[in-house]
């Protein structure tokens, strides 16, 4: 059974940082999109960055790129998001997600988006940044 954990959340004021971190567990993530999402009160829940674990290629949104960066640590099973430069508006719950792809076949991280695009998920962590 594949699960996800997230941990790191909390609150900070703006300009401050937070380090989340996804523990994984149940499957090989070797070859996976994993993605952090996020949904602020009354929005849509989106991505703000993924990372191709074979690959190691990373993507963020518009919004965050510059000032969170999402890495792995592949003999722990662990994928992080470092945020810096905090603001207001980055103040949501935030997911972890993860699509495991056979191997041999392409991660396609880059186009993997939206909510559909991940079938594992985890509970989620608050981030609040006040000004």
């Amino acid at each position: 059974q594949v699960e996800l954990v997230e941990s790191g959340g909390g609150s900070v004021q703006s300009g401050g940082s937070l380090r989340l971190s996804c523990a994984a567990s149940g499957a090989t993530f070797s070859n996976a999109c994993v993605g952090w999402f996020r949904q602020g009160p009354g929005q849509e829940r989106e991505r703000v960055a993924s990372i191709d674990t074979r690959l190691g290629s990373t993507y963020y949104a518009d919004s965050v790129a510059g000032r969170f960066i999402i890495s792995q640590d592949n003999a722990k099973n662990r994928m992080y998001l470092q945020m810096t430069n905090l603001k207001p508006e980055d103040t949501a719950m935030f997911y972890c997600a993860a699509e495991l792809v056979p191997i041999g076949r392409p991660v396609g991280c880059y186009a993997r988006r939206a909510r559909g695009d991940y079938n594992y998920w985890g509970q989620g962590i608050q981030v609040t940044v006040s000004s």
